[in-house]
């Protein structure tokens, strides 16, 4: 079931989800070569609490973490190691808080050192495909207008789309109606709701779309052990159009990013 939210509620959306980007943009300072996971889930874990929130993903459904933390192959929910992170890796932060009564939940692909070109432009593909996907996401189109658009595009360079994984509504649960997959067929599934927030989250993968869950029953990885990329961000409708709860502003300014790639989804300028 989708849950419209007023202008109010997601104001305090807003604010859940700009405290994920924070989150984030304080994961930028410290993700580098010879740092565990583990301990950048303690500092988020720190960080959200110092700052007026909840973990969002802590406990919930049994996770035992703040973050999940994804390294090359693992697709998403990778469950934070003692393993160092090393030259060349890629890994994916995903993030949740709770605040205000109201969840944020989004995620970014870090690339550490000297990764690998081909590698490099997966995660720039995956990135571009969550705008394409956004756009889509306004009155008059359909839950499965995002995820072809999002499939369209990173199909056309040979990457796998998963199937298994998807995005989802948001509020004051984690998890609302609808799911937002990355793949599907136009003018398919639930039309878009005035005030809805949702999740999107293209996943997509270098080689194979199909994966497999390991041992721990969380981290789940490439079925063929290519890499994964993975981007998230909270978007709601509004007057019926596309508009960031989230940004990944934080993260571009600690590491010399320059992009105007988030301003055609403000009403305002955002204020950091």
């Amino acid at each position: 079931m989708i849950i419209p939210k007023t202008s109010e509620e997601i104001e305090l959306m807003r604010k859940s989800a700009l405290l994920v980007s924070k989150t984030l943009g304080m994961i930028a300072t410290e993700i580098k070569e010879g740092v565990t996971t583990l301990e950048l889930d303690k500092k988020a874990e720190e960080f959200i609490r110092d700052n007026g929130g909840i973990p969002g993903f802590l406990g919930l459904y049994g996770c035992p973490s703040t973050l999940l933390t994804s390294v090359n192959e693992q697709v998403v929910h990778g469950l934070p190691t003692n393993r160092p992170i090393e030259d060349g890796d890629v890994v994916s932060v995903d993030c949740g808080v709770l605040m205000n009564e109201f969840y944020g939940d989004h995620a970014y692909t870090f690339e550490i050192g000297n990764v690998a070109p081909e590698t490099k432009k997966l995660l720039q593909v995956t990135k571009e495909s969550l705008y394409i996907g956004i756009r889509e996401f306004k009155a008059g189109n359909r839950v499965e207008d995002v995820g072809n658009a999002i499939q369209k595009y990173t199909e056309s360079f040979g990457y796998g789309v998963v199937r298994e994984l998807v995005g989802h509504g948001l509020g004051k649960k984690m998890h609302e109606g609808p799911e937002m997959p990355n793949y599907g067929k136009r003018g398919r599934g639930k039309l878009f709701v005035e005030g809805m927030v949702v999740a999107i989250e293209p996943m997509i993968n270098m080689g194979t779309k199909n994966i497999k869950t390991l041992k721990d029953n969380w981290t789940i990885v490439t079925a063929d052990k290519k890499p994964s990329a993975h981007f998230e961000h909270n978007v709601a409708l509004v007057n019926g159009k596309p508009e960031l709860l989230s940004t990944f502003q934080y993260i571009y300014d600690v590491l010399g990013i320059k992009s105007e790639e988030e301003n055609e989804f403000r009403k305002n300028p955002l204020v950091l």
